[in-house]
């Protein structure tokens, strides 16, 4: 019953901070005005600024912040044992991630949806704003090349998932467009859909024609990673160009229904398997690790690092000031949508907290010779209990071996083993968990190439690069540059294909220091207007000192340091970041103690178009 209780307490947890700490930051601090201009009525041209339903804006929303990040961040960090990074993960979503979401939202409803980067040249300075977009644009390289091999890398693994995916896209256009042009509901059309969708993973899971593989002939440089990269890359270009009505909202939407479907899974399976005594949390896995490899990184502060998603993600602050704050259709959704989608993120990596223990703890499974079986061990018993999980996580003694296959199949394996406690056959359980974690995979990436359209458009304005400053150009350099980063090989004898992998280590500070300067943003908003500023102080400290010491560690420790281990892509993208993080920090100081109540400059007025929408 401890099990049970903790996943209670947890989502308790989640709704109380919901109806109170929240509604006094939208009520006390931001004072939400239903009667204020958005961004998506002010400048509304139906393909970035759409008013749009909060309900279907949630779906988006929190679609594209989730991803497979609160799924492949706690997976990894149960290494260090589950109680840290359960703790992390409620008082990180409720405390400090959901506040960062929520407050990039509403700085971007503010100033006509600009993004936090372009926000910071007019609360902190010009120069702020150069190098924060200059962050912006390394952070989201990064996510580019890394989400296209974790989507390459579950093709590979589970293709039953990869007819699902693709059939997704085609879908969600056409109720894209049959809503627009009926000017329908989108509830019904992505409930068909939906159906779809699941009818598609019961033929990618029982019909061996349908599991998807690339054919010899399609492959370049014989590697699925580069071809499936280059597949995507195109994907994400189309899909980043298209209006958000066409494919990004319908596509979002659908998935949140998806989510709630496998999360009402989830939830049952690991309600019943806790009742039977199935799923226990005490014997599956250790609440503090005690015996760790002599490479890994110390719990503090990795565990900030690790978990993001799930707790805190700079990269939320770029959904939230990049593409919801151009769709949001009234001030008080904001805390529906930013601080609302922070918590059920939270609320998903506790499922992947207990999925990655007491799931796993249910009986580890493995495909052998097409059949889900449970993992037998060397006297013929079944591994379950504390066993299966030291058979993903203590297996080779080794931390630089834990492969990101394995990390997103203890999830999947634990999650299975919820969902057949309903009495769902394991294989299928198997198929929807990876489905579930394909399509978000796929979401969060088109959703970073617009994001990284956006930045590089604001870059090319200020910079007078005329090429990058439409969106076809903007989004062709995105792409270009996420492909050519993905595909570095791993050394000089190694395959293609490696960039994402080799940046995999860089992709948890990077992301930690970027909700750093968003906090500080958050700050200068705040101090501008004579309101408290403690609670975004703390996390703002917070998010810049443990990544940067991360970031160190990883560059100069003498066991594995990237520095002296001629790791040079690590070490110039880490210290390129570490000296545009440190320059904006000192830019920040310098100027805090002239700007308290001194407010910013306000935005140009608007230049009237003749003709075009609204």
């Amino acid at each position: 019953m401890m099990t049970l209780l903790v996943a209670v307490l947890s989502f308790v947890g989640f709704i109380v901070a919901y109806n109170t700490y929240g509604r006094w930051l939208s009520r006390r601090i931001f004072r939400t005005d239903p009667a204020a201009v958005v961004p998506s009525i002010e400048l509304r041209d139906d393909v970035d600024y759409v008013p749009t339903n909060r309900h279907v804006l949630f779906g988006h929303h929190f679609t594209s912040i989730a991803g497979t990040g609160p799924i492949v961040g706690p997976a990894i960090a149960v290494f260090w044992g589950w109680l840290p990074a359960l703790l992390w993960v409620v008082l990180g979503s409720i405390f400090v991630g959901a506040v960062h979401d929520f407050a990039a939202l509403v700085i971007s409803l503010r100033n006509r949806g600009q993004t936090i980067g372009e926000v910071a040249g007019r609360l902190i300075n010009p120069r702020a704003r150069v190098l924060f977009l200059l962050i912006l644009f390394f952070a989201l390289t990064i996510v580019l090349a890394i989400f296209g091999l974790v989507i390459a890398s579950i093709f590979t693994i589970y293709p039953e998932s990869v007819l699902s995916v693709w059939i997704a896209m085609p879908v969600a256009v056409g109720v894209g467009l049959l809503v627009h042009r009926r000017q329908g509901a989108l509830l019904i059309p992505s409930i068909a859909a939906l159906a779809i969708l699941y009818g598609s993973v019961l033929l990618g899971v029982y019909t061996e024609f349908f599991q998807l593989q690339l054919p010899a002939w399609l492959l370049i440089g014989a590697s699925p990673v580069i071809t499936w990269t280059v597949i995507l890359m195109v994907y994400c270009f189309v899909a980043s160009v298209l209006p958000v009505w066409v494919l990004l909202q319908p596509r979002d939407f659908i998935n949140s229904h998806q989510l709630l479907v496998a999360l009402g899974l989830l939830i049952a399976g690991f309600v019943v398997a806790c009742l039977t005594g199935k799923a226990d949390l005490a014997v599956s896995a250790p609440a503090i690790a005690t015996v760790v490899p002599p490479d890994a990184p110390p719990m503090f502060p990795f565990l900030f690092i690790t978990i993001a998603c799930g707790a805190c993600s700079g990269f939320h602050c770029l959904v939230s000031s990049g593409t919801s704050s151009k769709q949001i259709s009234s001030e008080t959704d904001a805390q529906f949508v930013g601080y609302g989608s922070m918590l059920l993120e939270g609320a998903l990596a506790v499922l992947v907290i207990l999925a990655c223990c007491a799931g796993l703890g249910m009986g580890s499974i493995t495909n052998t010779s097409g059949e889900w079986v449970p993992v037998l061990a060397e006297n013929g018993s079944a591994v379950v209990g504390r066993d299966a999980w030291r058979n993903v996580y203590e297996a080779d003694g080794s931390w630089a071996s834990f492969s990101l296959g394995a990390k997103v199949g203890a999830f999947v394996q634990g999650g299975a083993n919820f969902v057949n406690a309903l009495g769902i056959p394991l294989k299928l359980g198997v198929g929807i968990i990876a489905v579930l974690v394909a399509c978000f995979a796929a979401t969060t990436l088109d959703t970073a190439t617009r994001l990284q359209r956006y930045v590089i458009q604001e870059l090319a304005g200020t910079l007078h690069i005329r090429p990058l400053s439409g969106k076809y150009g903007a989004t062709l350099c995105a792409v270009t540059l996420g492909s050519l980063v993905a595909m570095i090989p791993g050394g000089p004898k190694e395959e293609a294909g490696m960039g994402g992998l080799i940046l995999w280590p860089l992709f948890g500070a990077t992301n930690q220091l970027l909700a750093g300067l968003a906090f500080l943003v958050l700050v200068f908003y705040l101090a501008r207007r004579g309101l408290p500023v403690l609670f975004a102080l703390i996390p703002a400290f917070a998010m810049s000192i443990l990544p940067t010491a991360a970031l160190l560690w990883q560059l100069f420790n003498s066991e594995t340091g990237w520095f002296g281990h001629d790791k040079w892509l690590l070490t110039g993208f880490a210290l390129a970041i570490l000296a545009l993080q440190a320059w904006m920090v000192l830019e920040c100081v310098l100027l805090y103690p002239r700007i308290r109540g001194v407010l910013e400059e306000e935005l140009q007025p608007l230049t009237p178009v003749h003709g075009g929408a609204g």
